[in-house]
């Protein structure tokens, strides 16, 4: 019973995010993770970088959210008006595991001498497992539930923009404007719209900024923010705010609205290698529950700093 409770409630939070739509992955350190939902993003660091990602969402809840990201990202020319990205991002939450790949490509052009603006092209897609014996265990009568979906395959292709200088930064993107659908009537024994809505994909459109303040010559401030709209969905909006100590150590909190406060900690252990840290805490009635002890996100990125005979110092973004 302690496991089936989880279990059910878990599946309970689901019912609003199957019924509008499959939503992109949830990540509170999005500042060192715009590849994922922008491809314009790819190559404006000047380096390659590489990021790996793990986030565990909702502790102590079966079935809970869990995701893997991997990145890379590069420019492929001297005066970086060319990048390419990659990004491979598993979701798995209950039954539900989606894999998503996508590769990046940017074109950027100089707007003044400090401003950037890239335009960015993915193209990918997601591979989609189910396993509803889960369910089928809950609910044996119900026909939906009687085949598991396996390696279902959907095509997606992304689009976005992004302005950056030294210390500005702002961006627009629809990571997929593909909408597809993981279930069709076809494949059903009964014909039931409600189906063919239970797993769409939906567009979701992102909006990211950040500034760069330098408030000594030792301490950096940032606030950013990061919104996401999905047709049919609450606008999410996540406010964030990091000090940059020494251009080694940052710590910040952030917000996500009506959602989550979250705190974050991250180190430069060396001029390639920076990991991070994040726990949020929900202040939903989900996170009022006792058995859900928050979520945690880590972080680690490795950079290969001198590319072109260039150097590039540590920031934010």
């Amino acid at each position: 019973m302690k496991k089936i409770l989880p279990t059910l409630f878990m599946f309970i939070c689901l019912i609003p995010l199957l019924s509008n739509g499959q939503q992109d992955s949830q990540y509170t350190q999005y500042m060192y993770n715009s590849i994922s939902f922008n491809p314009a993003y790819a190559g404006s660091r000047g380096v390659l970088s590489m990021m790996g990602l793990y986030r565990s969402q909702w502790l102590g809840i079966d079935g809970a959210p869990n995701t893997q990201t991997l990145t890379l990202n590069s420019p492929i020319s001297e005066k970086n008006k060319m990048g390419i990205g990659l990004s491979i991002i598993n979701d798995k939450a209950g039954p539900f595991n989606e894999t998503n790949f996508n590769a990046s490509f940017s074109y950027t052009i100089s707007t003044s001498e400090t401003g950037n603006l890239s335009f960015g092209i993915s193209a990918g897609g997601n591979i989609l497992n189910v396993d509803l014996a889960t369910l089928r265990k809950l609910n044996e009568n119900d026909f939906l539930l009687e085949n598991d979906i396996n390696n279902k395959f959907n095509p997606n292709i992304g689009l976005g923009m992004y302005y950056y200088t030294n210390k500005l930064y702002a961006g627009i993107s629809a990571p997929n404007i593909l909408e597809t659908t993981h279930f069709d009537e076809s494949s059903l024994s009964n014909n039931n719209n409600n189906v063919s809505i239970l797993a769409k994909e939906r567009i979701n459109y992102y909006l990211i900024a950040g500034y760069v303040f330098d408030l000594t010559p030792l301490i950096k401030f940032k606030p950013a923010m990061l919104s996401k709209y999905i047709l049919g969905s609450p606008f999410q909006v996540d406010l964030s705010a990091n000090f940059m100590f020494h251009e080694k150590f940052t710590a910040g909190m952030a917000y996500r609205w009506s959602k989550a406060f979250s705190a974050m900690a991250g180190f430069q252990i060396s001029p390639d290698l920076m990991i991070g840290f994040a726990y949020d805490r929900e202040i939903s009635r989900l996170g009022k529950s006792e058995i859900n002890s928050g979520s945690y996100e880590v972080i680690l990125r490795f950079e290969l700093k001198k590319i072109y005979n260039k150097w590039l110092t540590p920031r934010f973004f």
